[in-house]
């Protein structure tokens, strides 16, 4: 039988948005299901107005069912910090682990955590990124205050491991890859997807389809957009008419990129999406795509690249942080230099060489080894190695 003490995830969920809100959301659920209790402390207050780029923090929709979630804390409110540490405390968890994502989040995380290992309470700090993709004067002194009242840390890539031994060593540390998202739904045709995002289908079974280049998620500069753009540039995509489709809210000035799509004379081969996309709007996105990419500057893990296994796409990512862990080159898409010119080798070799069905199928094949299941037993078999539990069967 399982221990009725329950695990506390610190971290973003309903009716907050975003990637980390479905991932710990993802997680909660598949703990539960293994017969653990499991309940999520969120926040009521994650970033300030004048901090979050995007329109809006809130998602659409309803909430996730059979979970508990509990907007106790403020980033930027030290007395939430303690009121919540308490809060915590009652409820006798067995261990808490905090997701750690952004420097600044490191006063809220790291005051909380040394509150709950002053009262006994084991501390897994469940590390996105160690150093952040847009580095800023005081991020190591805010991530450090966190790190340093982590009891061991679990990491989605080892990128960040090797990070974590250099800002907070002698912490027992453990990996497991990001597993594949499966709250999107189904799959669907890629006639069907098109049909939904209004795009070019085949109209008679002699013609041929357009082939369509997905990248998809928030815009920010470590992501590499400017570089995809300007592999569109290049006279051999020019000469195989692909078209890149953008999917995803901007936080960067989207003039910039229009000015490079208007000086590359490709805007009738770019269609954007600028806008955060729903939930159940998502797998229109991946299976109109014959292909994502992820040609970012910097990584360490994404939650896109499980998106694309979900729905069997194959993926173009580049050579940076913990992305080409998790995608073989030439087994379910390419790995590339985050440079132009070495992005449009890749797109022109998959289509001249039309590799979307061989990489496809071995994406589904591969796709197993990213259960949430497995992801959730190393999760806690980890925890508990660490502080002596033993589970009870």
């Amino acid at each position: 039988m399982k221990s009725q003490r329950p695990i506390i995830l610190v971290g973003p969920a309903y009716p907050l948005r975003g990637g980390i809100a479905n991932f710990n959301e993802s997680l909660c659920e598949t703990l539960i299901a293994r017969g653990e209790r499991c309940e999520i402390v969120s926040f009521y207050l994650q970033y300030p107005s004048f901090f979050f780029p995007g329109k809006n923090q809130n998602a659409v929709g309803d909430p996730p069912k059979n979970l508990v979630v509990h907007p106790w804390l403020s980033s930027i409110n030290p007395l939430s910090w303690i009121q919540t540490a308490r809060k915590i405390i009652k409820l006798n968890p067995r261990f808490v682990a905090i997701r750690f994502w952004l420097p600044q989040m490191g006063p809220a995380q790291g005051t909380l955590a040394r509150y709950l290992q002053n009262h006994g309470i084991p501390v897994i700090g469940l590390v996105d990124n160690a150093i952040p993709h847009e580095p800023h004067r005081f991020d190591k002194t805010l991530s450090q205050w966190f790190f340093r009242h982590c009891d061991a840390f679990f990491t989605l890539s080892k990128s960040v491991a090797k990070d974590l031994e250099m800002l907070a060593p002698g912490r027992p540390t453990h990996t497991h890859p990001h597993p594949v998202y499966d709250v999107f739904g189904a799959p669907v045709t890629k006639a069907q997807a098109r049909q939904a995002l209004g795009l070019s289908i085949r109209t008679s079974p002699s013609s041929a389809d357009d082939s369509y280049v997905l990248f998809f998620g928030f815009v920010r500069r470590y992501k590499g957009l400017d570089l995809l753009i300007e592999a569109f540039g290049d006279s051999r995509i020019t000469a195989l008419g692909l078209k890149l489709i953008v999917a995803g809210e901007f936080y960067e000035p989207k003039a910039a990129f229009m000015d490079q799509i208007d000086r590359l004379g490709i805007r009738d081969r770019v269609l954007i999406f600028d806008d955060y996309i729903p939930q159940e709007e998502v797998k229109n996105y991946f299976c109109a795509a014959n292909i994502v990419a992820q040609t970012y500057r910097t990584a360490t893990q994404s939650g896109v690249t499980q998106i694309a296994y979900h729905f069997g796409r194959p993926m173009l990512v580049t050579d940076v942080g913990g992305l080409a862990e998790i995608v073989p080159h030439g087994e379910v898409g390419y790995v590339a230099d985050p440079k132009p010119e070495a992005i449009a080798d890749a797109l022109v070799r998959f289509f001249t060489e039309n590799k979307e069905v061989d990489f496809a199928r071995a994406v589904d094949a591969r796709k197993q080894a990213f259960s949430w299941s497995h992801f959730a037993k190393e999760f806690t078999n980890f925890a508990d190695s660490i502080h002596g539990h033993k589970k009870n069967q």
